[in-house]
């Protein structure tokens, strides 16, 4: 993606300095399947909360036996300490217990939930139109699958949880406080006023920042897989510098945006202890202003306020930590449901059109397209094309050939009609218009597997003599046998496959697949002359009885095509014969003699 596009992205997420409560709400109501197991660890939490809170009031009741024991002549009574004792360690017990049982369910919601997000955004793929790829990189796409997936599954395992049992602690809390001394309570949450208008500010200076750290980390992952696909290119045209460059000013942002939004969230822990350590002093120096005034059962309730106070400091910590998770959190699922509700195609359930037996008569009635809505490249194209032909599309760069065939694919919608055997493809659902057609392009794509695997791509009970016969036309059986594996050696960089051979390879994928209609755009541009005579005769094989349609830049490859279609500025110009375009003497004659014109 341009500079200047992400920095245009940058700065509208710029915008966006709240916490974005709609998409944490998106969220939640995507874990709706969940909500069971949400609430049943929600229910443990509040349990295990529960237990915590009634720790202190024991704690109380053992200090003032140990107190009452000290002032009483007769000593302890040791069976009322130990049955205290005893209390204590089943409530803790049963604590942790409900504890585990909360984060072992809501670990459970967290995987489902991440397992069901990235298999919408893997669907989503599929639905989305393909102008959409255009403007956005693959890497910033990758960063949504992996990065933005794993900061909201690291967020619903900790701190939907912890959240849970905090409120439960901080509302039991303030009701045991209030309970058993009103004057000390008063103290404790004022004290704890003054952090919570803390957070508040933190969590509006920081949101902004955690909010363009996830687009910077899109942006770099989108820099990094176009610069490691094409280093080749960026070494040979001594490109290394400028993408340096490139590349350190957006690790520098994301460095910045980052730096910053950790700083200011990582200042609410720290506030949140102080408070914490305040309202201990407080609490000594409030109770033992009581406990001179003549209260004499002061000290069992400032031991116990003092556990309160921490256990109320607890939650106002889990809160500040909480909160940082779910800006990041917030600014991820802002990510993750943008691609989710893109736009998609056209629900096409509803269509029946199909062609069971395809003859292959081609037909493009008044064609108008283009990319952008003010930007038009094809213009009123129309053509009529018999089964069985072989159909040369050429012209110059720019002039509409790759276009013609994306919108014959349906990859693309377009204004008019494009016709197979007389039925429009707009009535047909765009998996059953691909199934008609083989496609052959100029950029390779094999996919990490065996040669075989690549060579019956999503076909079934492909037999070995069916794959020998078409490696053997398409020149690769003598280098498929000189592997120790054959058609099962795997293919990775230790195989070190030539672009030549890795074009034959996709040539033999679609001979395997023998579709009714053949596109070839440039097919034979990546290999040597010696290999490209042997591949042009394997595709002269491949073409037989079947409409091809055939994109070429070097028209001697084209001579033998029953029509040419010479298109310039998404036009076409001239249509014909290789013998009738060069006996015309006009655009077509042109292309050709400039291809064998002596310096």
């Amino acid at each position: 993606m341009p500079a200047h596009m992400n920095h245009m992205r940058r700065n509208r997420i710029a915008t966006k300095e709240k916490l974005d409560v709609r998409s944490l709400g998106k969220l939640f109501a995507f874990c709706k399947k969940y909500l069971p197991f949400i609430l049943i660890a929600a229910v443990f939490a509040v349990g295990g909360a529960v237990c915590t809170i009634i720790g202190p009031e024991k704690i109380g009741d053992l200090t003032a036996a140990l107190t009452d024991g000290v002032v009483n002549p007769s000593g302890v009574d040791m069976g009322a300490f130990l049955s205290v004792c005893y209390d204590l360690i089943v409530i803790y017990a049963v604590g942790a217990a409900a504890g585990y049982a909360s984060q072992f369910l809501m670990a459970t919601v967290t995987q489902g939930a991440s397992r069901k997000l990235r298999a919408s955004i893997d669907k989503k793929i599929g639905l989305v139109p393909l102008n959409y790829f255009d403007t956005t990189t693959k890497g910033d796409l990758l960063s949504r699958v992996t990065n933005d997936v794993d900061i909201i599954s690291q967020t619903l395992g900790s701190s939907i949880a912890n959240l849970t049992s905090a409120l439960a602690l901080f509302i039991g809390t303030i009701y045991k406080m209030f309970a058993t001394n009103w004057i000390l309570a008063l103290v404790t949450v004022g004290t704890s006023l003054l952090g919570f208008l803390c957070m508040g500010v933190i969590l509006t200076k920081s949101q902004k920042y955690f909010n363009r750290k996830q687009v910077d980390l899109g942006i770099m992952d989108g820099q990094i897989e176009e610069v490691y696909s094409g280093h080749t290119v960026v070494s040979a045209f001594g490109g290394k510098p400028f993408e340096t460059k490139r590349f350190s000013k957006t690790n520098g942002d994301l460095f910045v945006d980052n730096a910053r939004s950790q700083f200011l969230s990582g200042m609410m822990m720290p506030i949140m202890n102080f408070v914490g350590n305040l309202s201990y002093a407080l609490i000594f120096i409030v109770g033992c202003a009581i406990a001179l005034g003549g209260d004499t059962q002061m000290l069992p309730t400032i031991m116990s306020f003092v556990l309160y106070a921490r256990l109320f400091s607890q939650p106002l910590a889990t809160f500040a930590q909480s909160m940082t998770s779910l800006q990041q959190a917030s600014a991820a699922s802002r990510r993750v449901f943008e691609f989710i509700e893109t736009e998609e195609m056209e629900d096409e359930s509803q269509k029946a059109q199909k062609l069971e037996r395809v003859i292959g008569d081609v037909e493009f009635r008044h064609v108008r397209f283009g990319y952008t809505p003010e930007k038009e490249i094809i213009h009123d194209f129309s053509a009529r094309l018999k089964a069985g032909q072989k159909v040369a599309i050429v012209g110059p760069t720019g002039a509409g050939k790759t276009t013609i065939v994306n919108l014959l694919m349906r990859f693309y919608e377009c204004e008019g009609e494009i016709l197979i055997d007389g039925v429009p493809t707009k009535e047909m659902k765009r998996e059953d218009v691909h199934e008609l057609f083989d496609m052959i392009l100029q950029d390779t794509w094999l996919f990490g597997g065996t040669i075989r695997e690549n060579l019956v791509f999503n076909q079934k009970d492909v037999p070995d003599e069916k794959l020998d016969a078409i490696c053997e036309a398409v020149g690769l059986k003598h280098f498929i046998a000189s592997l120790p594996q054959g058609y099962d050696t795997p293919i990775s960089d230790s195989l070190n496959l030539s672009e030549g051979q890795r074009q034959q390879l996709t040539i033999a994928r679609a001979m395997v697949k023998d579709s009714p209609l053949l596109i070839l755009d440039e097919a034979t541009s990546s290999v040597d002359t010696r290999t490209e005579l042997v591949i042009q005769s394997a595709m002269d094989k491949l073409t037989e009885g079947r409409t091809s349609f055939v994109i070429a830049h070097r028209l001697s490859t084209i001579r033998n095509a029953d029509v040419i279609l010479v298109m310039r500025g998404g036009d076409i110009v001239e249509q014909g014969s290789h013998e009738e375009l060069l006996a015309l003497g006009g655009f077509y004659a042109e292309l050709y003699n400039s291809q064998f014109a002596v310096a």
